[in-house]
């Protein structure tokens, strides 16, 4: 099937994406009419959006289409179209250009806003002084104070921005190229991309590339940017020790553009992680789960190279993996308006020409979601919510496990005989076994106070599993009250 591109300007910006791409930070479409024919997305409404995206991480806003449809502007009178068209002029300070694209389709016109971000400048409305920020798929205003943190922000941008004058075009990695190239159905040049995607320059009939491109698109980004790669270290046990003790088991290092890294490292992951399984109370059956849901490591781990600081070239990216918790730290201060504890609502991109490409290669999936995906696997995974810490312009984040608490607890039998079993056992008795599974012990107290059953009942419970071979005491005495009970062995 043909693809309809409909931008002359971004060759992304195809039919079906404009009528169906889920909003986001990047990406706003608005249906100008009320159901009654008044306006209801005036141009006072446009420019807010317009200056949170150029305070942002910018793209595109889309007029006149929502829901899969587009509007019909012939009934929008001249003056009242024009005042859509003058908006950036009329109402935003300081004066800035938007490439403003009239398109029509089906005898219908729909108009295109695409807008760089500013690495440097806050925006405001010229009438009011209001200052706004994309957050998420929406437009909030900024008090002063958390206006003074923006311009702060802003200043930290500069360095995927600077020129760099010693960097060779041979040492471009062309198969990276050419498939960021095919995800946004581009023909033309490399080059002319990389200028139209505000990654280079072209001063004199020469070509001069920005950070941003070296670190996206080089063989080698650590030639001309230190430290812009990824180290896994494997440690044995749950503790980091030196000098004699020493226990350091693997050690990988990952180089390249930021995409080469994400791939290499994901597959080097996706191989070291072991599995263990949970009991499903509703089937009986045990799943098996990975140590670390996916979507979780590989979340940071993309946004980790998308956001960190490159300018700190002391430190790369570290991938601390112990047996029960995955450490991932990246030179990355939280920017200013943002904290540990409001991480989940609040997003500022500190690389956004970086960010916009991953995001259109398919790397970044949606920009203001990816913590709460992190949260939601790990809760999916019934895992401990994720940990961040904020400490030295190093940003952590821990995830803990189960494994180290399973491996080697339950054996392939006992799983069968639970689930061969698991049909005639009570609500007592599936609950008796779910805290077996995950705290591979338990005595008669502890059951009887996790939940609030009488003794006899989980006493039956108990006598029931040893008679079925599926656990038995761990201990010598004939009456203990306080016995533990394991699964078997075999």
């Amino acid at each position: 099937m043909s693809v309809q591109i409909i931008s002359k300007i971004d060759s992304k910006l195809t039919l079906e994406f404009i009528l169906h791409a889920k909003e986001s930070v990047i990406f706003e479409r608005k249906w100008v009419f009320k159901p009654d024919g008044s306006i209801g997305f005036t141009p006072s409404k446009l420019a807010d959006v317009i200056i949170g995206m150029l305070n942002a991480e910018g793209w595109v806003i889309v007029l006149w289409v929502s829901n899969g449809e587009i509007e019909n502007l012939k009934t929008l009178e001249n003056e009242k179209y024009h005042n859509y068209i003058q908006v950036v002029q009329d109402m935003i300070l300081p004066p800035v250009f938007i490439q403003i694209e009239e398109v029509i389709i089906d005898e219908k016109i729909i108009i295109i806003y695409h807008i760089n971000p500013d690495k440097e400048r806050v925006f405001y409305r010229k009438d009011t002084q209001k200052v706004f920020l994309r957050n998420g798929d929406e437009t909030r205003e900024l008090d002063r104070d958390w206006a003074r943190k923006l311009e702060y922000d802003k200043s930290i941008r500069r360095f995927e921005e600077e020129k760099r004058n010693d960097f060779d075009e041979n040492d471009f990695r062309e198969s990276v190229l050419n498939f960021y190239k095919k995800k946004i159905n581009f023909d033309g040049d490399y080059r002319d991309l990389l200028v139209n995607r505000n990654l280079a320059t072209r001063e004199n009939g020469e070509y001069i590339y920005k950070n941003a491109a070296i670190l996206l698109f080089a063989e080698n980004p650590e030639k001309y940017i230190p430290s812009a790669s990824l180290r896994y270290i494997r440690y044995d046990g749950s503790k980091q020790s030196t000098g004699v003790n020493l226990n350091v088991i693997k050690d990988e290092r990952f180089e390249g553009s930021i995409p080469r890294i994400i791939e290499l490292s994901k597959r080097f992951l996706q191989n070291v992680f072991r599995d263990y399984y949970y009991l499903d109370l509703e089937t009986g059956k045990f799943v098996k789960i990975p140590e670390y849901p996916e979507d979780a490591w590989l979340e940071w781990l993309v946004n980790a190279l998308t956001h960190r600081s490159y300018n700190l070239q002391w430190n790369v990216i570290y991938v601390k993996h112990f047996d029960d918790r995955l450490e991932i730290s990246n030179s990355w201060p939280l920017p200013s308006m943002v904290t540990v504890e409001n991480i989940k609502e609040t997003r500022f991109s500190r690389n956004p020409r970086i960010a916009r490409v991953l995001s259109e290669m398919g790397y970044v999936r949606e920009l203001n979601e990816w913590v709460n995906r992190i949260y939601d696997s790990m809760k999916k995974s019934m895992l401990a919510d994720p940990e961040y810490k904020d400490m030295n312009d190093i940003v952590t984040l821990t995830l803990r496990n189960k494994v180290a608490g399973h491996e080697g607890t339950i054996s392939d039998i006992i799983m069968k005989k639970v689930e061969a079993h698991f049909s005639s056992f009570n609500a007592t008795d599936k609950q008796i076994l779910q805290f077996l599974f995950e705290n591979n012990q338990a005595s008669l107290p502890d059951l009887s106070e996790a939940f609030e059953k009488s003794d006899q009942a989980i006493r039956n419970g108990l006598n029931k599993l040893s008679t079925l071979w599926i656990t038995e005491k761990n201990t010598d005495k004939i009456r203990d009250k306080h016995a533990s009970y394991i699964f078997k062995k075999t």
